[in-house]
Protein backbone atom coordinates (compact mmCIF):
# COMPACT_ATOMS: atom_id res chain seq x y z
CA UNK A 1 0.00 0.00 0.00
CA UNK A 2 1.64 3.24 -0.84
CA UNK A 3 2.07 5.47 1.72
CA UNK A 4 0.87 9.27 2.63
CA UNK A 5 3.22 12.22 2.85
CA UNK A 6 2.79 12.64 6.45
CA UNK A 7 3.63 8.50 6.95
CA UNK A 8 7.12 9.30 4.83
CA UNK A 9 7.97 12.06 6.63
CA UNK A 10 7.33 10.61 10.12
CA UNK A 11 9.34 7.85 9.05
CA UNK A 12 12.36 9.97 8.26
CA UNK A 13 12.18 12.30 11.11
CA UNK A 14 12.06 8.89 13.46
CA UNK A 15 14.49 7.13 11.64
CA UNK A 16 16.79 10.66 11.81
CA UNK A 17 16.80 11.01 15.37
CA UNK A 18 17.55 7.75 15.71
CA UNK A 19 20.39 7.97 13.74
CA UNK A 20 21.27 11.24 15.90
CA UNK A 21 21.58 10.84 19.43
CA UNK A 22 24.91 8.64 19.60
CA UNK A 23 25.87 9.13 22.91
CA UNK A 24 23.34 7.29 25.13
CA UNK A 25 24.76 8.52 28.23
CA UNK A 26 25.24 12.26 27.61
CA UNK A 27 22.30 12.21 25.08
CA UNK A 28 25.02 14.17 22.96
CA UNK A 29 23.41 14.37 19.22
CA UNK A 30 25.41 13.78 16.17
CA UNK A 31 25.44 12.90 12.76
CA UNK A 32 26.51 8.95 12.07
CA UNK A 33 28.33 9.79 9.04
CA UNK A 34 29.82 12.96 9.75
CA UNK A 35 30.46 15.81 12.17
CA UNK A 36 28.97 15.87 15.50
CA UNK A 37 25.66 18.13 16.52
CA UNK A 38 25.74 20.74 13.74
CA UNK A 39 25.29 18.36 10.47
CA UNK A 40 22.54 16.17 12.33
CA UNK A 41 20.50 19.04 13.17
CA UNK A 42 20.59 20.53 9.19
CA UNK A 43 20.04 16.22 8.39
CA UNK A 44 16.53 16.35 9.90
CA UNK A 45 14.90 19.62 7.99
CA UNK A 46 16.53 18.41 4.75
CA UNK A 47 15.24 15.21 4.55
CA UNK A 48 11.77 16.30 5.26
CA UNK A 49 11.96 19.40 2.82
CA UNK A 50 13.42 16.67 0.28
CA UNK A 51 10.60 14.31 0.85
CA UNK A 52 7.63 16.88 0.45
CA UNK A 53 9.22 17.90 -2.82
CA UNK A 54 9.11 14.28 -3.99
CA UNK A 55 6.00 13.78 -3.02
CA UNK A 56 4.27 16.24 -5.43
CA UNK A 57 0.79 17.04 -3.09
CA UNK A 58 0.66 20.82 -3.21
CA UNK A 59 -2.28 20.26 -0.43
CA UNK A 60 0.10 18.15 1.64
CA UNK A 61 3.23 20.20 1.15
CA UNK A 62 1.65 23.55 3.00
CA UNK A 63 0.49 21.53 5.96
CA UNK A 64 3.69 19.37 5.78
CA UNK A 65 6.54 22.40 5.94
CA UNK A 66 4.19 23.39 9.38
CA UNK A 67 4.51 19.94 10.67
CA UNK A 68 8.42 19.61 9.90
CA UNK A 69 9.21 22.80 10.76
CA UNK A 70 7.51 22.41 13.97
CA UNK A 71 9.26 18.72 14.60
CA UNK A 72 12.62 20.47 13.69
CA UNK A 73 12.16 23.21 16.52
CA UNK A 74 10.94 20.50 18.82
CA UNK A 75 14.46 18.61 18.41
CA UNK A 76 16.80 22.12 18.75
CA UNK A 77 15.19 23.10 21.99
CA UNK A 78 15.87 19.75 23.20
CA UNK A 79 19.50 19.93 21.63
CA UNK A 80 19.75 23.25 22.68
CA UNK A 81 20.87 22.77 26.21
CA UNK A 82 22.73 20.08 25.80
CA UNK A 83 25.06 21.91 23.45
CA UNK A 84 25.31 24.71 25.66
CA UNK A 85 26.66 22.00 28.50
CA UNK A 86 29.15 20.36 26.30
CA UNK A 87 30.22 23.90 24.92
CA UNK A 88 30.48 25.29 28.15
CA UNK A 89 31.76 22.99 30.29
CA UNK A 90 35.33 21.65 28.65
CA UNK A 91 37.03 18.53 29.48
CA UNK A 92 38.87 19.36 32.85
CA UNK A 93 42.42 20.06 32.50
CA UNK A 94 44.92 18.23 34.53
CA UNK A 95 47.82 21.38 35.63
CA UNK A 96 51.10 19.88 35.72
CA UNK A 97 51.48 21.38 39.55
CA UNK A 98 48.88 19.46 40.72
CA UNK A 99 50.26 16.37 39.12
CA UNK A 100 53.67 17.23 41.18
CA UNK A 101 51.85 17.94 44.57
CA UNK A 102 49.87 14.71 43.80
CA UNK A 103 52.71 13.05 43.63
CA UNK A 104 54.79 14.16 46.95
CA UNK A 105 51.42 13.90 48.56
CA UNK A 106 52.12 10.19 48.49
CA UNK A 107 55.34 10.28 51.59
CA UNK A 108 53.74 14.10 52.57
CA UNK A 109 50.98 14.63 54.95
CA UNK A 110 50.09 17.00 57.97
CA UNK A 111 48.70 15.57 61.31
CA UNK A 112 47.44 14.45 63.13
CA UNK A 113 46.61 17.25 65.65
CA UNK A 114 46.88 16.20 68.40
CA UNK A 115 46.89 17.66 72.34
CA UNK A 116 46.14 17.51 75.98
CA UNK A 117 44.77 20.00 78.56
CA UNK A 118 44.09 19.52 82.32
CA UNK A 119 42.53 22.40 85.16
CA UNK A 120 42.67 21.80 88.25
CA UNK A 121 40.71 22.62 91.93
CA UNK A 122 43.88 23.03 94.29
CA UNK A 123 42.68 23.75 98.24
CA UNK A 124 45.80 24.45 100.37
CA UNK A 125 45.83 23.96 104.08
CA UNK A 126 44.30 27.43 105.58
CA UNK A 127 44.36 29.06 102.64
CA UNK A 128 41.30 29.86 100.01
CA UNK A 129 40.61 27.26 97.17
CA UNK A 130 41.62 28.00 93.53
CA UNK A 131 40.15 26.73 90.26
CA UNK A 132 42.85 27.05 87.74
CA UNK A 133 43.07 25.60 84.18
CA UNK A 134 46.83 24.80 84.14
CA UNK A 135 47.59 23.70 80.54
CA UNK A 136 46.32 24.08 77.25
CA UNK A 137 48.40 22.62 74.86
CA UNK A 138 48.70 21.70 70.44
CA UNK A 139 51.05 19.23 68.95
CA UNK A 140 51.48 19.49 65.45
CA UNK A 141 52.77 16.93 63.22
CA UNK A 142 53.41 17.38 59.17
CA UNK A 143 55.84 14.51 57.56
CA UNK A 144 57.39 16.14 54.34
CA UNK A 145 58.36 12.56 53.33
CA UNK A 146 59.13 8.74 55.05
CA UNK A 147 62.15 10.10 56.32
CA UNK A 148 61.50 14.34 57.36
CA UNK A 149 59.46 14.95 60.50
CA UNK A 150 57.89 18.52 61.75
CA UNK A 151 56.77 18.29 65.16
CA UNK A 152 55.69 21.45 67.23
CA UNK A 153 53.76 21.62 70.90
CA UNK A 154 52.54 24.96 71.89
CA UNK A 155 51.58 25.28 75.39
CA UNK A 156 49.45 27.90 77.07
CA UNK A 157 49.61 27.54 81.20
CA UNK A 158 47.28 29.23 83.26
CA UNK A 159 44.49 29.89 80.74
CA UNK A 160 45.54 33.71 79.85
CA UNK A 161 48.54 35.47 78.71
CA UNK A 162 48.72 39.27 79.00
CA UNK A 163 52.08 41.66 78.72
CA UNK A 164 53.73 43.02 81.80
CA UNK A 165 51.29 41.12 84.22
CA UNK A 166 52.25 38.19 85.80
CA UNK A 167 49.51 35.54 84.42
CA UNK A 168 49.69 32.52 82.23
CA UNK A 169 52.41 31.73 80.14
CA UNK A 170 52.90 30.99 76.23
CA UNK A 171 55.47 29.18 74.77
CA UNK A 172 56.85 26.58 72.08
CA UNK A 173 57.93 23.90 73.74
CA UNK A 174 58.85 21.70 70.92
CA UNK A 175 59.44 22.78 66.99
CA UNK A 176 61.84 20.14 66.03
CA UNK A 177 62.70 18.81 62.35
CA UNK A 178 63.49 14.78 62.26
CA UNK A 179 65.77 13.56 60.19
CA UNK A 180 65.62 9.75 60.02
CA UNK A 181 68.66 8.00 58.19
CA UNK A 182 68.37 4.70 59.56
CA UNK A 183 66.99 3.45 63.07
CA UNK A 184 70.80 3.18 65.00
CA UNK A 185 71.33 6.99 64.06
CA UNK A 186 68.52 9.78 63.54
CA UNK A 187 68.96 13.34 63.39
CA UNK A 188 67.08 16.17 65.33
CA UNK A 189 67.51 19.90 65.57
CA UNK A 190 65.25 22.93 66.98
CA UNK A 191 63.38 23.18 70.07
CA UNK A 192 63.94 20.02 72.14
CA UNK A 193 62.87 18.68 75.52
CA UNK A 194 65.76 17.38 77.62
CA UNK A 195 66.08 13.56 77.83
CA UNK A 196 66.44 13.98 81.29
CA UNK A 197 63.72 11.55 83.92
CA UNK A 198 60.40 9.63 83.37
CA UNK A 199 58.21 12.77 83.18
CA UNK A 200 59.91 15.70 81.12
CA UNK A 201 59.25 13.64 77.75
CA UNK A 202 56.09 12.60 78.74
CA UNK A 203 53.98 14.46 80.86
CA UNK A 204 50.40 14.39 79.64
CA UNK A 205 47.96 14.24 82.40
CA UNK A 206 46.71 9.86 81.70
CA UNK A 207 50.26 8.98 81.62
CA UNK A 208 51.18 9.63 85.94
CA UNK A 209 49.35 9.63 89.01
CA UNK A 210 48.71 12.44 90.95
CA UNK A 211 47.05 15.81 89.70
CA UNK A 212 50.51 18.06 90.22
CA UNK A 213 53.59 16.70 88.94
CA UNK A 214 56.33 14.95 90.94
CA UNK A 215 58.17 17.49 93.62
CA UNK A 216 61.30 16.15 92.21
CA UNK A 217 60.60 16.75 88.57
CA UNK A 218 60.14 19.98 88.80
CA UNK A 219 62.60 21.49 91.46
CA UNK A 220 65.17 18.89 91.22
CA UNK A 221 64.69 18.04 87.15
CA UNK A 222 62.97 21.46 85.81
CA UNK A 223 59.87 19.47 84.36
CA UNK A 224 59.53 20.90 81.52
CA UNK A 225 62.70 21.48 80.07
CA UNK A 226 63.16 22.45 77.00
CA UNK A 227 65.26 24.39 74.57
CA UNK A 228 67.32 24.99 71.43
CA UNK A 229 69.58 22.48 70.34
CA UNK A 230 70.49 19.13 67.81
CA UNK A 231 71.62 15.63 68.29
CA UNK A 232 71.10 12.38 67.46
CA UNK A 233 69.12 9.17 68.91
CA UNK A 234 67.74 5.90 67.73
CA UNK A 235 67.35 2.01 68.77
CA UNK A 236 70.43 -0.03 69.17
CA UNK A 237 68.73 -3.26 68.99
CA UNK A 238 68.21 -5.53 71.99
CA UNK A 239 65.29 -3.14 73.47
CA UNK A 240 67.71 -0.60 73.79
CA UNK A 241 67.04 2.69 72.93
CA UNK A 242 69.33 6.13 72.96
CA UNK A 243 68.84 10.27 72.95
CA UNK A 244 72.37 12.65 73.07
CA UNK A 245 71.72 16.25 72.02
CA UNK A 246 73.77 19.10 72.59
CA UNK A 247 71.39 22.30 73.90
CA UNK A 248 71.39 25.57 75.20
CA UNK A 249 72.70 25.83 78.90
CA UNK A 250 71.20 26.74 82.26
CA UNK A 251 71.70 30.56 83.25
CA UNK A 252 73.19 30.32 87.27
CA UNK A 253 71.61 33.18 87.91
CA UNK A 254 68.27 32.01 87.92
CA UNK A 255 68.65 29.16 90.48
CA UNK A 256 67.66 29.41 93.76
CA UNK A 257 67.57 27.81 97.39
CA UNK A 258 63.90 26.92 97.13
CA UNK A 259 63.34 26.06 93.35
CA UNK A 260 66.74 24.85 92.60
CA UNK A 261 67.03 24.32 88.81
CA UNK A 262 63.08 25.44 88.52
CA UNK A 263 63.36 28.54 87.02
CA UNK A 264 67.07 28.44 85.18
CA UNK A 265 65.87 27.19 81.45
CA UNK A 266 66.60 29.92 78.95
CA UNK A 267 64.10 27.96 76.44
CA UNK A 268 65.21 29.28 73.43
CA UNK A 269 64.20 33.23 74.46
CA UNK A 270 68.01 34.41 72.68
CA UNK A 271 69.67 31.36 74.45
CA UNK A 272 73.14 32.26 75.34
CA UNK A 273 75.02 29.65 73.53
CA UNK A 274 78.87 31.21 74.42
CA UNK A 275 79.17 27.63 76.26
CA UNK A 276 77.25 24.39 74.86
CA UNK A 277 75.35 22.20 77.21
CA UNK A 278 75.24 18.09 76.49
CA UNK A 279 72.45 15.70 77.60
CA UNK A 280 71.50 12.16 76.63
CA UNK A 281 69.67 9.42 77.87
CA UNK A 282 69.95 5.37 77.30
CA UNK A 283 66.65 3.31 78.20
CA UNK A 284 66.23 -0.30 77.97
CA UNK A 285 62.81 -1.84 76.70
CA UNK A 286 63.81 -5.35 75.98
CA UNK A 287 61.38 -7.07 79.10
CA UNK A 288 57.53 -6.76 78.90
CA UNK A 289 56.37 -4.08 80.99
CA UNK A 290 59.65 -3.27 82.15
CA UNK A 291 61.51 0.37 81.41
CA UNK A 292 64.85 1.07 82.86
CA UNK A 293 66.55 4.32 82.14
CA UNK A 294 69.58 6.95 82.87
CA UNK A 295 69.97 10.10 82.22
CA UNK A 296 72.95 12.77 82.54
CA UNK A 297 73.67 16.56 81.59
CA UNK A 298 76.52 18.47 82.01
CA UNK A 299 76.97 22.31 80.59
CA UNK A 300 78.75 25.62 81.77
CA UNK A 301 75.95 28.23 83.56
CA UNK A 302 78.30 31.18 84.27
CA UNK A 303 77.76 33.37 81.08
CA UNK A 304 76.12 36.08 83.25
CA UNK A 305 78.71 36.41 85.37
CA UNK A 306 82.19 38.00 84.73
CA UNK A 307 85.38 36.36 85.94
CA UNK A 308 83.11 33.45 87.62
CA UNK A 309 83.05 30.09 86.14
CA UNK A 310 80.06 27.94 86.81
CA UNK A 311 79.06 24.42 85.49
CA UNK A 312 76.03 22.28 86.31
CA UNK A 313 75.68 18.69 86.15
CA UNK A 314 72.89 16.47 86.65
CA UNK A 315 72.90 12.45 86.93
CA UNK A 316 69.51 10.84 87.41
CA UNK A 317 68.41 7.01 87.86
CA UNK A 318 64.56 5.87 86.99
CA UNK A 319 62.46 2.56 86.42
CA UNK A 320 59.14 1.69 85.81
CA UNK A 321 57.52 -1.64 86.29
CA UNK A 322 54.03 -2.92 85.65
CA UNK A 323 52.22 -6.73 85.61
CA UNK A 324 48.48 -7.38 85.67
CA UNK A 325 47.09 -5.12 88.05
CA UNK A 326 50.58 -3.79 90.18
CA UNK A 327 52.87 -1.50 89.07
CA UNK A 328 55.67 0.29 90.37
CA UNK A 329 57.98 3.21 89.13
CA UNK A 330 60.61 5.28 90.71
CA UNK A 331 63.29 7.70 90.22
CA UNK A 332 66.89 9.37 92.05
CA UNK A 333 68.25 12.62 90.57
CA UNK A 334 71.26 14.31 91.67
CA UNK A 335 72.36 17.87 90.80
CA UNK A 336 76.17 19.57 90.97
CA UNK A 337 76.79 23.10 90.51
CA UNK A 338 80.52 23.69 90.51
CA UNK A 339 81.27 27.28 91.56
CA UNK A 340 78.33 27.92 93.94
CA UNK A 341 80.38 29.14 96.38
CA UNK A 342 81.78 31.83 93.65
CA UNK A 343 77.79 32.42 92.41
CA UNK A 344 76.87 33.15 95.99
CA UNK A 345 79.60 35.64 96.80
CA UNK A 346 79.29 37.48 93.35
CA UNK A 347 75.04 37.65 93.65
CA UNK A 348 76.04 38.93 97.15
CA UNK A 349 78.31 41.70 96.03
CA UNK A 350 75.79 42.87 93.46
CA UNK A 351 72.61 42.54 95.04
CA UNK A 352 72.97 42.40 98.55
CA UNK A 353 71.26 39.03 98.72
CA UNK A 354 73.24 35.80 99.37
CA UNK A 355 71.67 33.32 97.22
CA UNK A 356 72.38 30.41 99.28
CA UNK A 357 72.61 28.24 96.35
CA UNK A 358 74.17 24.58 97.09
CA UNK A 359 76.71 23.17 95.63
CA UNK A 360 75.04 19.88 95.76
CA UNK A 361 70.78 19.07 95.53
CA UNK A 362 69.11 15.63 95.42
CA UNK A 363 65.64 14.27 95.01
CA UNK A 364 63.91 10.51 94.78
CA UNK A 365 60.61 9.40 94.81
CA UNK A 366 59.07 5.78 94.70
CA UNK A 367 55.47 5.06 93.68
CA UNK A 368 53.60 1.60 93.92
CA UNK A 369 50.10 1.69 91.92
CA UNK A 370 47.34 -0.70 91.37
CA UNK A 371 44.55 -0.52 88.69
CA UNK A 372 42.37 -3.33 90.34
CA UNK A 373 40.04 -3.71 87.26
CA UNK A 374 42.25 -3.07 84.44
CA UNK A 375 39.60 -5.36 81.57
CA UNK A 376 37.25 -3.24 82.00
CA UNK A 377 36.39 -0.21 79.95
CA UNK A 378 36.23 2.36 82.85
CA UNK A 379 39.08 1.86 84.96
CA UNK A 380 40.26 3.05 88.60
CA UNK A 381 43.68 3.43 90.06
CA UNK A 382 45.01 3.98 93.38
CA UNK A 383 48.65 5.18 93.92
CA UNK A 384 51.06 5.87 96.91
CA UNK A 385 54.09 8.21 96.26
CA UNK A 386 57.22 9.19 98.73
CA UNK A 387 59.23 12.07 98.11
CA UNK A 388 62.37 13.66 99.00
CA UNK A 389 63.57 16.72 97.64
CA UNK A 390 66.55 18.96 99.05
CA UNK A 391 67.55 21.51 97.45
CA UNK A 392 70.23 22.36 100.46
CA UNK A 393 71.66 19.00 100.29
CA UNK A 394 75.48 19.77 100.11
CA UNK A 395 76.86 23.64 101.28
CA UNK A 396 79.83 25.17 99.56
CA UNK A 397 81.92 25.67 102.96
CA UNK A 398 81.23 28.14 105.17
CA UNK A 399 77.36 28.16 103.74
CA UNK A 400 74.89 26.84 106.83
CA UNK A 401 71.68 24.81 104.41
CA UNK A 402 68.25 26.04 104.87
CA UNK A 403 66.51 23.69 106.65
CA UNK A 404 62.56 24.83 105.49
CA UNK A 405 64.10 23.25 102.01
CA UNK A 406 65.16 19.89 102.79
CA UNK A 407 61.31 18.67 102.80
CA UNK A 408 59.52 15.21 102.38
CA UNK A 409 56.01 14.43 100.84
CA UNK A 410 53.49 11.59 101.05
CA UNK A 411 50.85 11.76 97.81
CA UNK A 412 48.27 9.35 98.13
CA UNK A 413 45.19 9.26 95.53
CA UNK A 414 42.96 7.60 92.74
CA UNK A 415 42.38 7.74 89.19
CA UNK A 416 39.36 7.10 87.45
CA UNK A 417 39.52 6.47 83.42
CA UNK A 418 35.77 7.26 81.90
CA UNK A 419 37.85 6.54 78.67
CA UNK A 420 41.60 5.54 78.62
CA UNK A 421 42.80 9.27 77.37
CA UNK A 422 40.56 11.12 79.68
CA UNK A 423 41.20 10.98 83.70
CA UNK A 424 39.53 12.53 86.39
CA UNK A 425 42.23 12.81 89.51
CA UNK A 426 42.28 13.46 93.33
CA UNK A 427 44.82 13.10 95.63
CA UNK A 428 45.84 14.57 99.67
CA UNK A 429 49.33 16.00 99.77
CA UNK A 430 51.07 15.51 103.11
CA UNK A 431 54.40 18.27 102.66
CA UNK A 432 57.10 18.17 105.33
CA UNK A 433 60.50 20.15 105.99
CA UNK A 434 63.06 20.01 108.48
CA UNK A 435 62.97 23.32 109.81
CA UNK A 436 61.57 24.19 113.34
CA UNK A 437 60.42 27.90 112.66
CA UNK A 438 58.69 27.04 108.60
CA UNK A 439 55.85 25.23 108.76
CA UNK A 440 54.60 23.54 105.35
CA UNK A 441 50.70 23.24 104.59
CA UNK A 442 48.90 19.71 103.00
CA UNK A 443 47.21 19.99 100.21
CA UNK A 444 43.76 18.54 98.35
CA UNK A 445 43.86 18.39 94.20
CA UNK A 446 41.49 17.58 92.31
CA UNK A 447 42.30 17.21 88.46
CA UNK A 448 40.66 16.10 85.14
CA UNK A 449 42.94 15.56 82.31
CA UNK A 450 42.75 14.52 78.37
CA UNK A 451 44.51 13.79 75.55
CA UNK A 452 43.61 13.29 72.41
Amino acid sequence: MPQTVSQTVSETVSDTVSQTVCDPVSQTVCDPEGPRVGAGRRAIVFRVIKTVILNGDDTAMKMLIVRSLTTAALMFLGVCPLLGQAEQTPPPTVRASQVRRDDSAVGSQTGPISGYMDFHLNKPERQDPQLDFHRFVLLFNHSFSERLRFVGEVEIEHGLVEGLEESGELEIEQAYLDFRLKPQVNFRAGMLLAPVGIINERHEPPAFFGVERPFVDTVIIPTTWFDAGAGVHGTLGGGWQYRAYLMAPLDATEITAEDGLAEAKQQGFRSNVRNIAGTGRLEYVGYPGLTVGTSFWRGETSFNFKRVESHVGLIEFDGRYHRGSLGVRGEFAQVYVDGADAINDFQQRTTGINPNIARQMRGFYVEPSVRPLPKLKYDIGAFLRYENFDTQFRMPAGVLPLKQFDRSAWVVGASYYPDPDVVLKIDYTILRNRSALFGSADSLNIGLGWWF
